[in-house]
């Protein structure tokens, strides 16, 4: 007999109990694995696989009774097997397939059994158990193994399905974690359900930490821009639907929040409320931008439009003034007056182009980058050329120039570095008011060439030393208020040093005043 009958009330009874372990395992791989182990058992059997479908092709997923490096050579059963449960399995083909598999693994295979593994209309799997022995199955027999084999397609469904979902919900997991933008998730109460790495960098508050805990006390405004507080929306009657729309309103909030170090970090913050069909509220979803640039870019502007307004009116006043002045019907000028007031008119005219250019440059580099027409270049002779040129526009300041004679050539645009060194000098000048020395030194070494500009000035704050490179930006003092700049030379500068593969920086001397240094590759 297939399974004899003294053994047919323990057969059932294990067949129930394996059943139940069946399906109370998720993990599809420990399925398998009882799946072949249970049927190999309940024959008697030596040899037990089990095969999956994939699309439409089969795969043995798992084996008992037989080394793992053989399994590949049962992938020959797996031909022309039914890929539906109406279809019938050939078996004369199998039973000759079966022997040829034995005979290659050195097994003396008498007997094989194929049990398709069907969930309504999917086929899921076959179920294959080798004996030494044959037999002759009577329809119980088969009734009950197919019994198995559904229970066994009932649990490889099942662990299918919740592997599905468990990567499903680890591939969201991911995308919530690798978001760039802040996510939170919240529950009806409005604790924390979820809080994925970006936010805890903004707020400097972990998961762990913040999990469970109400939003209040993880969400705190220092300053509110706009909108309202999730909380003061939720007391309005927050979320509600709206005639004509098929999802609940979502709110924005925006303005500096606290972290936990006791900085601010600004933001804007959407909530969009998960609902049922009634219009239950499941979740509240809140993404979190961090929009510091944007505040600065909107500074930026700011900035941009109140520098470039008051530095192009101060020379338009004027000039219109001394041009009203001369051209006067009622006045007499004598030629050293007009000399004057034409003296007047042409260097304001040379500042206005001065800033024009700068802020086309400032424009063209923001746009294109800095672009450099390289060629040799004597940054002694740029120096002392300068030199003589801002001499003469000061009778307070003495200009050094102390250079070894050995100084190396660089590769360099000769017309930008030109507009480094004016700058530098221009600003040595305009910020130490009193006079005195300004030194302007060289060296070198195997790799670089250097030049300091120092000054017996009034130096910088120690805090903005690294900002000062910045677009638009200006020390904050009470010299800068009354001195004419816009902002943009230092960082013209910078781009120009920058562009040369150098490096540009400030310090304060430890007397007075402050030097400016940059390095250029000599190769």
């Amino acid at each position: 007999m297939f399974l004899l009958p003294d053994y047919r009330v323990r057969q059932r009874d294990y067949l129930l109990s394996i059943s139940r372990a069946l399906t109370s395992r998720l993990d599809l791989e420990e399925v398998l694995g009882l799946i072949v182990q249970a049927a190999t058992a309940m024959l008697g059997a030596d040899v037990g696989i089990i095969a999956l479908r994939e699309n439409d092709t089969f795969h043995i997923r798992a084996g008992i009774g037989v080394a793992a490096e053989q399994l590949p050579l049962f992938d020959e059963l797996l031909e022309g097997l039914p890929t539906h449960p109406e279809e019938e399995l050939d078996v004369a083909l199998f039973q000759s397939r079966m022997r040829s598999v034995a005979r290659k693994i050195n097994l003396n295979l008498r007997q094989g059994i194929a049990l398709p593994m069907s969930f309504g209309e999917d086929m899921l799997g076959f179920l294959f158990v080798f004996r030494t022995y044959a037999g002759t199955p009577t329809d119980n027999d088969y009734r009950l193994l197919q019994s198995f084999a559904d229970q066994a397609a009932i649990a490889v469904h099942n662990a299918r399905t919740y592997e599905i979902a468990n990567r499903e919900r680890q591939r969201l997991a991911a995308i919530l974690d690798r978001s760039a933008d802040g996510i939170m998730i919240l529950t009806p109460n409005l604790r924390v359900e979820r809080w994925n790495r970006a936010l805890a960098r903004m707020t400097g508050l972990s998961a762990e930490q913040a999990y469970d805990r109400p939003h209040e006390v993880v969400i705190r405004w220092k300053r509110r821009e706009m909108g309202q507080t999730l909380e003061e929306a939720i007391a309005e009657g927050w979320p509600r639907r709206y005639p004509g729309e098929s999802a609940p309103d979502t709110i924005y909030v925006q303005g500096d929040l606290e972290r936990v170090d006791g900085t601010t970090i600004s933001v804007g913050i959407t909530y969009a409320p998960l609902t049922d069909e009634d219009g239950t509220l499941l979740n509240v979803i809140a993404n979190v931008r961090d929009i510091t640039h944007f505040r600065e870019a909107e500074k930026l502007k700011s900035t941009f439009i109140s520098v470039v307004s008051h530095e192009l009116k101060t020379p338009v006043a004027l000039i219109k003034g001394y041009a009203d002045t001369l051209r006067r019907e009622d006045a007499d000028w004598d030629r050293e007056t007009i000399r004057r007031g034409l003296a007047v008119i042409e260097e304001e005219a040379d500042r206005l182009a001065e800033l024009i250019e700068n802020l086309l440059a400032a424009s063209k580099l923001q746009a294109e980058g800095m672009k450099l027409d390289l060629d040799d270049v004597s940054l002694p002779v740029l120096v002392r050329q300068a030199v003589e040129r801002f001499q003469t526009q000061t009778d307070k300041h003495t200009l050094v120039v102390d250079f070894p004679d050995d100084f190396p050539i660089v590769r360099g645009d000769r017309v930008r570095l030109r507009q480094v060194l004016d700058n530098l000098l221009s600003n040595a000048i305009k910020y130490s008011p009193e006079g005195g020395k300004i030194r302007i030194r060289g060296s070198f070494d195997n790799d670089w060439v250097q030049v300091d500009v120092s000054d017996q000035g009034i130096g910088l704050p120690p805090d903005q030393l690294d900002r000062i490179f910045e677009r638009f930006y200006r020390v904050e003092s009470s010299l800068t208020q009354t001195t004419k700049g816009t902002g943009l030379g230092l960082y013209l500068a910078h781009a120009v040093i920058r562009a040369h593969n150098g490096k540009i920086w400030a310090r304060n001397n430890p007397d007075k005043g402050v030097t400016f240094s940059f390095v250029l590759p000599r190769h």
